[in-house]
């Protein structure tokens, strides 16, 4: 186990984050996130272009440069750093890990090339109206029609879900229950009875929309019955990448209310210099830096595959959101009474910290996964 990055990774990741800086400052995210789809296609196939970053860990025999989870960790903790407003996570993430996971060979040869190059946006639609992120919850139905499948049912809660150009979709086959009758199915996003909307949210920055599926044409991905094991492990997995990105996001959060103590003068000196605010800015790195130490392990256990990866997973996500969200809410007590306003850049981060907090399952939830999995 490495317990610290290589050379050639900190070059990447400040390579990475002066890109990233240049092309997603607070004015950028303000807005596109004011914009129905939530990103430009333009700036994200330039950014693709230029860094490649949606095949990062996509194997080379499909396109990809073939790195590990690390290094998309490196990748994920930088674009929450800048909030970059991209459909990356939803792509990169959720769908090309669903499709690595469940695809049969020629399934991803021909799938994940066009993703790779950033032609293509994908998505995981898994959840549903209860919002759920369990296999056993699925109810949408899946049922055969000719060579392919038709889809009936609702997903919710599914990032960039109204403008995916490919949906990977969980299902189940008509009678099943349980984690029994699972399939993974891939549909266009234009396909005819497929009603996409998007969802008013708190975190603008993040588009979720609410799929209604009508017969809707689909294709096998994988084999039939089989995609709980797929399943598990994608959800460990984008838990784990998540984890990466909310470090980044409660990182940036925690500079820039050093920066903001540090310039503000009252009685004569810097509060930087009060006591209240040395304790605050001492939890806020007892917090990031926990977080990160899980978030890096977790990132390395998924390359090396240790068998404990499942609590590791839940492990990592449940220490992050916490401190992402923690140090959020000392961010914007550092910033007193400007911190709450509109035109301060804090509530941006907030907003996405608190939305990747219950991303996935808050930390209560992978608290109780991780014991359950311990157990076992």
């Amino acid at each position: 186990m490495r317990f610290s990055f290589t050379s050639e990774q900190e070059e990447f990741r400040t390579m990475l984050r002066r890109l990233l800086d240049a092309r997603s400052p607070a004015t950028e995210v303000r807005r596109l996130m004011a914009t129905d789809s939530g990103w430009e296609r333009a700036g994200w196939q330039k950014l693709n272009r230029e860094l490649g970053l949606t095949a990062i860990h996509v194997p080379e025999a499909y396109g990809g440069q073939g790195f590990g989870f690390s290094e998309l960790g490196i990748v994920l903790e930088e674009m929450g750093r800048s909030l970059l407003c991209a459909p990356f996570f939803s792509t990169a993430a959720l769908a090309t890990n669903a499709i690595l996971n469940a695809g049969t060979d020629d399934q991803k040869k021909a799938l994940l090339p066009p993703i790779a190059a950033g032609d293509i946006t994908a998505t995981l639609a898994f959840s549903e109206d209860d919002g759920r992120n369990d296999a056993a919850g699925v109810t949408m139905v899946a049922t055969p029609s000719g060579s392919g499948h038709r889809l009936t049912g609702v997903k919710s809660f599914v990032l960039d879900g109204h403008t995916a150009d490919l949906i990977v979709v969980l299902a189940r086959s008509p009678g099943s229950s349980g984690e029994s009758g699972l399939s993974f199915y891939t549909v266009a996003g234009n396909a005819q009875g497929l009603q996409r909307r998007r969802l008013k949210t708190m975190d603008e920055t993040r588009k979720l929309a609410r799929l209604q599926f009508d017969g809707v044409e689909a294709q096998l991905l994988g084999e039939a019955g089989a995609a709980a094991a797929p399943f598990a492990r994608t959800m460990q997995q984008a838990a784990i990448l998540l984890a990466n990105e909310l470090v980044g996001c409660a990182e940036k959060l925690r500079e820039s209310s050093l920066d903001y103590a540090k310039m503000r003068m009252q009685f004569g000196r810097s509060i930087a210099s009060f006591q209240a605010t040395k304790h605050k800015a001492a939890d806020m790195l007892v917090d990031v830096e926990l977080a990160k130490s899980a978030a890096y392990y977790a990132a390395a256990a998924l390359d090396d595959g240790d068998d404990d990866l499942p609590a590791i997973a839940s492990l990592a996500k449940a220490c992050a959101a916490e401190a992402g969200l923690q140090t959020a809410i000392h961010a914007v007590q550092l910033h007193g009474g400007i911190g709450f306003t509109w035109d301060n850049d804090t509530h941006l981060w907030f907003k996405r910290a608190k939305s990747s907090e219950v991303l996935l399952g808050d930390a209560n939830y992978h608290r109780e996964l991780m014991m359950q999995r311990w157990a076992n």
